[in-house]
């Protein structure tokens, strides 16, 4: 096989309303030639690209020699982004930029060039009745939140929301901590001005047609859309003001949320969002003033059809490196979660939705990227027509506005989508970051999806490790013993396309390991049958763990292994040796065990 094999073709795309696109038809290649998922193929109107140059080079460093460079190709520079990245403007929307894509790719000083694609929220805002909240307490398929609270309320805890920004409710004025406005269109921003430190929500309302046309050229949106107020109910969930007589429960009450505002009318940049991703964690933004309360959770409902970009994973485990744990939606597709981002980025939390009966809900994007699953409401049937309001009893109620255009009086009212599942999980991250502090993120993922229980009802597809439980997860901070033999490694560890990479774990157990010395293996990969793994004990041994498959093309490695390490000194420095040895897929080493007696 040459070390080559299958090939790889994702589309990316989004547009003003919740919206599926499907992948353009491509023929496969011969075997011998591996297809990389290509950010740059997609099929909707895009007016920017994202071009990242190779450090060292004059333009990674100097904005003159960036704009000189995009000038030479008939373009000019819109402005830089905190990666380093510039981002170029086209002139004009387009759906076929190939030309200039090339002329960047062709260039020896660029590293990546990618279109800088509009997100969209997912959610189904249009129900309009209030309801008791079964997805914190009901037995059947609620999260178990209330047996939580007598050990953590998310008290110390800021949570980034990253969505349409903050519409003011006075369930959630005494909550909010300063944010930011990170639309740089003043258009679809509505405020004129661009980015600012005003993250008010200018409402994302627009009329047929405004945004474009999708693939089918049908006009995006197909009817006139009103506001949403999409952020400020994903808020509500996360951390409304409790015990107070009125509205709702949040599930992290004490807990602060940091709106950050990409989301506009017809949807959010990349570029925007990565920024709004680095800045709320802790990171530097250019020409944006420090973060004074930088977030230890990133809550993102949000997303679009594509392969995760570099743009995004970079600004995702820069957020991860600085202690930040993020949170993402699944997608309202009722697709395969692997095709939508930021979801099948790597170290992301990716929740899907469930029912008030505990099913998968019928719009939920499911599969091995799914992490967990969360109660996501089902305000009508996936039978129903679009629109309509069959079960509102069912859905998630959180605070909202009335507002159909600009803002009106606060309410509240029932969404449905995963949009709705992933601040639940945002939540419960806050309510144990805030009992524990030296969590890492990978801590708290693998904390949320160990204290699962299982889907009361049935998912298709693939749910995660099951529905989340904040009680049970909650306790597992005080009551999980340490895992066996008392050596863990949970640190990521990126495993870049072709690359080898080792997690240490260093051993003070006297004596030798024995014969049945235990392996406990969690990486997360978007094609197993690439990997090579070996256990290399202190004496540089090699135990070969897992061969390569061209064959096996599942998601992950997930497996405990025994080898006979009976002759090995068991103090010293071990190391778990991950090597990719085929083109076209990443992962990264989401944590291992050794237990060597």
């Amino acid at each position: 096989m040459n070390g080559l094999r299958r090939t790889s073709v994702c589309a990316a795309a989004v547009s003003a309303a919740v919206l599926s696109v499907v992948a353009p038809s491509a023929t496969a290649a011969p075997a011998q030639i591996q297809s990389q998922p290509d950010s740059t193929q997609v099929n909707r109107p895009f007016e920017r690209l994202i071009v990242g140059y190779k450090p060292g080079t004059a333009e990674a460093s100097s904005d003159s020699a960036a704009s000189d460079d995009a000038r030479s190709k008939g373009k000019s520079v819109h402005r830089r982004m905190s990666s380093g990245a510039v981002v170029v403007d086209l002139g004009a929307k387009t759906t076929n930029a190939d030309n200039t894509i090339q002329a960047f790719k062709n260039d020896p000083d660029v590293a990546y060039v990618e279109p800088d694609l509009l997100m969209q929220p997912f959610a189904e805002p249009n129900d309009t009745e209030y309801s008791r909240q079964w997805d914190l307490f009901e037995a059947t398929a609620g999260m178990n939140v209330p047996s939580a609270w007598s050990s953590t309320t998310g008290a110390g805890v800021t949570v980034a929301v990253i969505d349409t920004g903050y519409v003011a409710h006075s369930d959630l004025a005494d909550r909010v901590v300063a944010g930011y406005d990170f639309v740089s269109d003043s258009a679809r921003a509505r405020d004129n001005n661009g980015r600012d430190s005003n993250p008010a929500d200018q409402g994302d309302w627009a009329a047929r047609g405004e945004c474009g046309t999708d693939i089918n050229g049908n006009p995006v949106p197909a009817q006139d859309s009103n506001s949403s107020w999409h952020g400020t109910h994903v808020a509500g969930t996360i951390a409304a003001s409790t015990n107070n007589g009125k509205g709702i429960a949040g599930i992290a009450y004490d807990a602060k949320i940091q709106p950050l505002r990409v989301l506009a009318k017809c949807g959010g940049a990349t570029s925007d969002i990565a920024d709004a991703i680095t800045w709320a964690s802790g990171g530097t933004v250019t020409g944006v003033p420090a973060n004074q309360t930088p977030a230890k959770v990133i809550n993102m409902s949000l997303g679009g059809k594509s392969s995760c970009s570099t743009t995004y994973q970079n600004a995702i485990n820069g957020a991860i490196n600085r202690g930040t744990t993020v949170v993402v939606a699944a997608g309202n597709s009722n697709d395969n979660a692997s095709l939508y981002t930021p979801a099948n980025c790597s170290g992301v939390i990716t929740v899907a939705a469930s029912s008030r009966e505990g099913n998968r809900t019928f719009y939920s994007n499911y599969g091995t990227r799914i992490d967990i699953a969360a109660p996501g409401g089902e305000t009508r049937r996936g039978t129903d027509t679009p629109g309509t309001i069959t079960t509102p009893q069912n859905g998630i109620w959180s605070t909202l506005n009335t507002g159909t255009t600009v803002p009106g009086a606060e309410n509240y009212k029932p969404y449905q989508g995963t949009s709705m599942a992933a601040p639940h999980v945002a939540g419960l991250a806050a309510l144990l970051v805030a009992k524990k502090p030296s969590l890492t993120p990978a801590q708290v993922k693998d904390l949320i999806k160990t204290n699962a229980r299982p889907l009361p009802g049935t998912c298709s597809g693939g749910c995660g490790a099951g529905l989340a439980d904040a009680a049970k997860t909650v306790a597992a901070i005080d009551t999980t013993p340490p895992p066996s033999g008392g050596l863990e490694n949970t640190t990521d560890v990126a495993i870049a396309d072709r690359s080898t990479v080792t997690s240490s774990i260093t051993s003070t157990v006297t004596g030798n390991a024995s014969s049945a010395t235990k392996v406990g293996v969690d990486i997360v990969h978007s094609y197993r049958g690439d990997l090579v793994i070996d256990l290399i004990a202190p004496d540089g041994t090699a135990y070969r763990l897992k061969n390569s498959s061209s064959s096996d093309s599942a998601n992950n490695v997930v497996a405990t292994y025994t080898v006979n390490a009976s002759s090995e000194v068991a103090a010293g420095t071990w190391k778990l040796r991950v090597q990719d040895v085929y083109s076209g897929d990443t992962g990264y080493i989401n944590a291992w065990n050794l237990t060597l007696r």
